[in-house]
C-alpha cells in the first residue's frame, strides 16, 4: 500500500491554518498528543501531523529509517473536479487543515503522484468520501 489512512475523522484544532513559524498547543491539546503517544510537533505542518496521529493514523518509516512518510493533505488546492473552477485548499482553511479525514500518510512516490496526477488525487478524495463521508467540495 502506498498510502495509510487514519482510523477515524477528527478535527483537532478548528480554525488553525498552516502558517509560517511555530504553532502552540493548549493544555488539553497537549494531553491529546501525549495520550496518543506522540511527540509534540510545532512546525508549520505539525498540527496536521498531530491530527493524523491522534485519529489513529500510522506513518511507516522511509527507507532511510530516519523519518516517517509525509502527511499529505488530499485537498491541496490542485486538481478541481470537472466543471469546477477551484478545489478546497486545506492548509489555508481552518475547517480542514487539522481534519484527519483529508490526511493520509503517503509514500514519497504516492505523495508526488497526488501532486502531479489529477486522477490519483481524485482517487484519494473518493476514498475519503467512502471512508468518512468527507467531501468539502460536494462533488461525490
Amino acid at each position: 500500500m502506498f498510502v495509510e489512512w487514519p482510523a477515524r475523522s477528527l478535527l483537532f484544532m478548528p480554525g488553525t491554518i498552516r502558517a509560517g513559524g511555530f504553532h502552540t498547543y493548549s493544555p488539553s491539546q497537549l494531553q491529546q498528543i501525549r495520550s496518543a503517544g506522540l511527540k509534540k510537533d510545532a512546525r508549520t505542518n505539525g498540527p496536521a501531523v498531530m491530527a493524523y496521529g491522534i485519529a489513529g493514523g500510522y506513518r511507516p518509516m522511509r527507507s532511510t529509517g530516519k523519518h516517517g512518510w509525509s502527511v499529505h493533505h488530499i485537498y491541496d488546492g490542485n486538481h478541481p473536479a470537472r466543471g469546477q473552477e477551484a478545489t478546497t485548499h486545506a492548509v489555508k482553511d481552518g475547517r480542514y487543515f487539522t481534519e484527519s479525514a483529508c490526511l493520509v500518510a503517503a509514500h514519497p512516490a504516492a505523495d508526488a503522484l497526488a501532486a502531479e496526477v489529477p486522477y490519483f488525487a481524485w482517487l484519494l478524495r473518493h476514498e475519503a468520501f467512502v471512508r468518512f463521508g468527507f467531501d468539502p467540495d460536494a462533488v461525490f
